[in-house]
């Protein structure tokens, strides 16, 4: 394994390795979700290489830049033991010199629940991915459900601009409580941690209502609200049932027949304040069937 970190030097360890290559862009301090996309990119790839970046133009001036958790030994060390081809670790000068000034604006889907709660935030997301692609060159790039606007924010960005790589987007992994993995879990500490699996509590409350034939949005909203605030160390920032395509709100649900139309569906998703840490999860409703993540350690 190797771990470059110029532009140059990636490329050229790159072009030392033919064949198809996955991508998986992290920010780091990585746990089983992002092992589970680098899995899933050696089984599809012949080369898989993994970025290492805590990009600073997605983070607001009052969010968690500077305390963004970092352990690169240990990231090498996991990395390394998957066999991984490349790791690209570059520092924010090589990724933004001097005088930089160009940036990818993605439009309408950046409008809503984690573009309105975070202005800018999805600018410096589809820059630094826009960067990532033209500089790994990869054929296939793999991404999270629990992130599940971003990876509409980047499948939109590729159709726009026609870059030729392939999104694909993988399960969320979950802890046994239905928690879904994030590194910033880390900053939960014992009775935040319980309290935590609330936000998979409330989807999972709002998909049976579904499941038994509730289709008014403000209904969906009502109930994982109230599953939310009957935690007192839970603080929502906003609880969403909205089409799955657009982002916007739903009014009424869509049938629960599978859609003829691809991408079609319901988007369950929220961010609640759990403690220090600000958490996000959804369930995807599409196609037929539910998106829910997968438990582990169970």
């Amino acid at each position: 394994m190797q771990v470059l970190s110029t532009i140059e030097s990636f490329r050229a360890a790159k072009a030392a390795l033919p064949g198809r290559w996955g991508l998986v862009p992290t920010m780091g301090f990585l746990h089983a979700g992002h092992l589970s996309l680098v899995k899933r990119a050696k089984a599809e790839n012949d080369h898989v290489a993994v970025s290492i970046f805590v990009n600073p133009t997605q983070f607001g001036p009052n969010e968690d830049l500077a305390a963004y958790p970092r352990d690169l030994d240990h990231d090498l060390s996991l990395l390394k033991s998957l066999d991984v081809d490349l790791v690209f670790n570059p520092t924010p000068e090589v990724m933004y010199p001097p005088n930089y000034q160009t940036y990818v604006t993605v439009e309408d889907v950046t409008k809503y629940l984690e573009g309105a709660s975070r202005p800018g935030h999805f600018r410096g997301v589809a820059t630094v991915v826009a960067k990532l692609f033209n500089i790994v060159g990869a054929e296939r790039a793999y991404f999270g459900q629990k992130d599940a606007q971003q990876t509409i924010v980047i499948k939109r960005m590729v159709a726009d601009l026609n870059l030729p790589i392939q999104i694909v987007i993988c399960p969320t992994l979950r802890e046994a409580d239905g928690l879904a993995m994030s590194s910033r879990n880390t900053y939960l500490d014992a009775d935040h941690r319980k309290a935590a699996p609330v936000l998979y509590r409330a989807l999972t409350a709002a998909k049976n209502a579904f499941d038994q034939g509730e289709r008014d949005g403000d209904q969906l909203r009502s109930i994982m609200r109230g599953v939310i605030e009957a935690e007192p160390l839970a603080k929502i920032d906003y609880v969403s049932a909205a089409d799955a395509t657009t982002l916007q709100e739903l009014g009424i649900a869509p049938s629960p027949q599978p859609s003829p139309l691809k991408g079609e569906g319901v988007l369950l998703s929220m961010a609640v304040r759990v403690g220090k840490p600000r958490l996000i999860d959804n369930f995807l409703y599409q196609d037929g069937k539910w998106l829910t993540g997968e438990l582990v350690n169970s």
